[in-house]
């Protein structure tokens, strides 16, 4: 046997192993975008079937006694797959006219408290809304320590916000002691996306020391939060955050112009979280 098949048959093996993990290296590992590099710290791509995967997700109940602030009239469940089902690549989030601890519909609510907390970063969520009078679909973030205080003193960024009876129209606000809905001061940015409802879109956060940016796919940043640099009562945004994903029905907002029955189930797709962190300007 020569020098060189020998040589060849040694390395062979590691050049197979090379070529298996780069092939297992998914092309969204580090992507580059106007604004920089940044590499997969994250993820959740539902490549599989069941109940959401419970070391990344949790079920968020805790608010049912209390209509969520916001006098929704959804019951969520907890590991419930008539709500929450994994399948075909999908987690599908489902609001369902299923009367239980007296609210006339059952839905979900995900978060990753705990499992998932970042500060700064790039987050992706690509996803089809439901859509029907009284729907109230969002992608959002809240504190994970509270530790300037409770709603809203330690903030809330909404990544992604759509109500039924106004179909077309993508909703991003800030939240902050300052800036909320209560004392009227919230900021918000809008762009309307007519397929939202029909087609996959990605909704975009880029989270950083000195402002935050919302995108949905590649257009331009249809709004931005700045830091004023004048307190937390202002950028409560320099602590750990976790995401939500949720269907709600009804509500002081989603419920404005009532709730059409005729039209449940309704279903809220999510294709696959994806959260980076920056690794050059």
């Amino acid at each position: 046997m020569t020098n060189r098949l020998l040589s060849f048959i040694l390395l062979a093996p590691l050049f197979i192993a090379c070529v298996n993990k780069k092939a297992d290296t998914p092309d969204y590992q580090t992507i580059t975008t106007p604004t920089g590099t940044w590499e997969l710290v994250w993820n959740e791509e539902f490549d599989y079937t069941g109940l959401p995967d419970s070391t990344k997700w949790s079920h968020d109940t805790e608010g049912n006694k209390w209509d969520w602030g916001n006098n929704e009239l959804q019951h969520y469940t907890a590991y419930d797959s008539l709500n929450t089902y994994v399948h075909d690549g999908l987690l599908t989030i489902t609001a369902r006219v299923d009367s239980m601890d007296g609210k006339r519909y059952t839905s979900a609510r995900l978060i990753t408290k705990g499992k998932g907390d970042w500060l700064y970063g790039r987050f992706e969520i690509r996803a089809k809304l439901p859509t029907g009078v009284g729907t109230w679909p969002a992608i959002w973030m809240l504190p994970t320590d509270n530790v300037y205080g409770g709603w809203p003193d330690s903030g809330e960024i909404d990544i992604m916000e759509n109500v039924g009876y106004n179909p077309d129209t993508i909703v991003s606000t800030a939240h902050t002691k300052s800036y909320n809905h209560v004392l009227g001061t919230q900021t918000s940015g809008y762009i309307e996306v007519p397929t939202c409802h029909s087609t996959f879109h990605t909704y975009i956060l880029e989270w950083e020391e000195d402002e935050y940016r919302v995108y949905v796919d590649d257009q331009p940043q249809h709004y931005t939060f700045r830091n004023e640099g004048t307190g937390f009562a202002e950028w409560p945004f320099d602590r750990r955050f976790h995401l939500l994903l949720n269907l709600a029905i009804g509500g002081n907002w989603g419920g404005r112009m009532g709730v059409d029955d005729s039209l449940f189930p309704h279903h809220y797709q999510i294709d696959y979280v994806r959260v980076y962190q920056r690794t050059s300007p």
